[in-house]
């Protein structure tokens, strides 16, 4: 095997400390041919299809490839902005917002990046342009709140994998998870108060996280514990009792039993439980996107208006709000401890340095 190096290596290159932040994924543009290239990756995934491979490569080419794309094109044509998809610029102003705030708490030896599992940015492109600026400890951060094999594990597979073809590894620490972290829960309480300071409060605070199938958590999977933990803090933090809040789970896909409650059949019936008015929130994106923007914001308003609901509002995601770059700094902070010296640090050491040379 041929290792892949580093054409502009240099002995003499100053060392860095890199941080990677990491997301999902969008395709490029919200037509059927970008769609069908991504999903196809993102699809062909067995952290998130877990069927066996041959039916499973007959199922996605065959007939999911030749009509998901057109509906999901659509789809994203309706969120599509003029800096593209909700969830590549918010996710990039998220990684400035970190840079911003890691270098000027350490220096510029840190290098911050962003990459999607799945599209583009992708994570062997960006760990390659990292490497080549001298990063020789990396630190991974994919923004799931709560861990999941699918995402978070996924994610993993494509940095392992990155490394399997390089002569040089760097020190690599990948943080799995921040579903309790006090920060990114007061980040999003606060969120949610902010919201209910203007528009009051509803009958009922829905936390909608992405569903995964049934499975997966009788096969010891975390996530579902995770999301009802992050709930239950979130709730705790503002002071609500049982009965004010709901935890459910949204996006399944295909016929098999997934995470419930369900997120769109739970509003559908709220009505008929005296539940006149609702407000959504999503702890585990933690930025909006297809899921939020279009499928939450939009088609589940529609589902509970018509079955009877008279007010839905939904409560946007942390994005690059300063206190989600607080909270994501902290934590990345604490997973650099040993790694990174304060621009102070390394000047005191240097005087040292010099002093003992006298």
């Amino acid at each position: 095997m041929k290792y892949q190096g580093n054409p502009s290596f240099s002995h003499s290159q100053q060392d860095k400390v890199g941080v990677l932040v990491t997301n999902l994924g969008t395709p490029d543009a919200p037509k059927k041919a970008e769609l069908k290239r991504y999903l196809k990756e993102f699809l062909s995934d067995p952290r998130v299809v877990e069927v066996p491979k041959l039916i499973w490569w007959m199922i996605l080419n065959l007939v999911i490839l030749n009509i998901r794309p057109s509906r999901s094109a659509k789809a994203y044509a309706g969120v599509w902005t003029e800096r593209g998809s909700p969830l590549m610029f918010h996710t990039e102003d998220q990684a400035n917002g970190i840079r911003e705030k890691l270098v000027s708490q350490f220096g510029e030896h840190i290098v911050v990046e962003f990459a999607m599992r799945y599209g583009s940015p992708s994570i062997d492109g960006t760990i390659d342009k990292m490497l080549q600026q001298g990063v020789r400890k990396l630190l991974v951060l994919p923004l799931y709140p709560q861990y999941c094999a699918s995402t978070t594990a996924s994610t993993f597979d494509a940095v392992a994998n990155s490394f399997l073809k390089r002569r040089w590894i760097p020190e690599l620490r990948f943080i799995t998870h921040y579903h309790d972290n006090a920060k990114y829960i007061h980040a999003i309480s606060e969120k949610i108060r902010e919201h209910r300071r203007v528009n009051g409060t509803a009958d009922k605070l829905v936390f909608s996280y992405h569903g995964i199938p049934k499975k997966y958590l009788l096969k010891g999977d975390p996530y579902h514990c995770e999301c009802y933990k992050t709930s239950r803090l979130i709730a705790e933090n503002l002071g609500l009792n049982k009965d004010e809040y709901f935890t459910s789970f949204q996006s399944r896909f295909g016929r098999e039993e997934w995470l419930t409650p369900y997120t769109d059949e739970s509003l559908k019936a709220f009505p008929k439980q005296g539940v006149k008015s609702v407000q959504v929130v999503c702890p585990g994106f933690s930025a909006d996107c297809l899921e939020t923007v279009e499928e939450i914001a939009e088609e589940n308003r529609d589902y509970f208006l018509e079955a009877g609901g008279e007010t839905f509002e939904y409560i946007e995601a942390l994005n690059a709000d300063p206190m989600h770059i607080d909270a994501l700094t902290s934590i990345l902070s604490e997973n650099l401890n040993g790694w990174l010296e304060k621009p102070e640090d390394t000047e005191l050491r240097s005087q040292l340095a010099k002093a003992m040379k006298s």
